[in-house]
C-alpha cells in the first residue's frame, strides 16, 4: 500500500504542475487576444485560469508534503554518498522551482489583474 501511495502522490505532484503551467500558457494567449468585443467574455476566463493555476500550486505544495513523509524519500535508499548528492539536487531543483512558480503566477496575475 505504501508503494502505491507513493506513486499516487508524485503522480499528483507532476499532474497539478503540469496543468498549473497550462494555465500559464492559457491567461498569456488569452491575453494576446485583442478584440474589445471579446473583453467581457475572456477576463472572467483568464481569473478562472488563474485560480485553478492557484489551486493547482497548493495541490503542488500538499502533494510535495506527502512526498517528503513517505517512505521511499527518507533514508538511505541510494547508499550515503548518493543520498548527499540527492539531496543537495533535490533542494537546488526546488529553490529553482519556486521561483519560477512565483515568477510566472506573478506574470500570470499581471495579465489577469494588471
Amino acid at each position: 500500500m505504501k508503494k502505491a501511495f507513493t506513486i499516487f502522490i508524485g503522480f499528483v505532484h507532476d499532474f497539478a504542475a503540469g496543468i498549473w503551467l497550462a494555465t500559464v500558457l492559457a491567461v498569456y494567449w488569452l491575453h494576446r487576444v485583442d478584440d474589445a468585443a471579446l473583453a467581457p467574455v475572456l477576463k472572467p476566463l483568464m481569473k478562472e485560469f488563474f485560480y485553478i493555476g492557484i489551486g493547482c500550486i497548493v495541490m503542488v505544495f500538499l502533494a510535495g508534503a506527502g512526498r517528503t513523509f513517505v517512505y521511499a524519500y527518507i533514508g538511505d535508499v541510494y547508499g550515503a554518498d548518493a543520498e548527499r548528492l540527492r539531496r543537495k539536487m533535490l533542494m537546488i531543483k526546488h529553490i529553482a522551482l519556486l521561483l519560477i512558480f512565483g515568477l510566472g503566477t506573478y506574470w500570470q496575475y499581471v495579465m489577469v489583474f494588471g
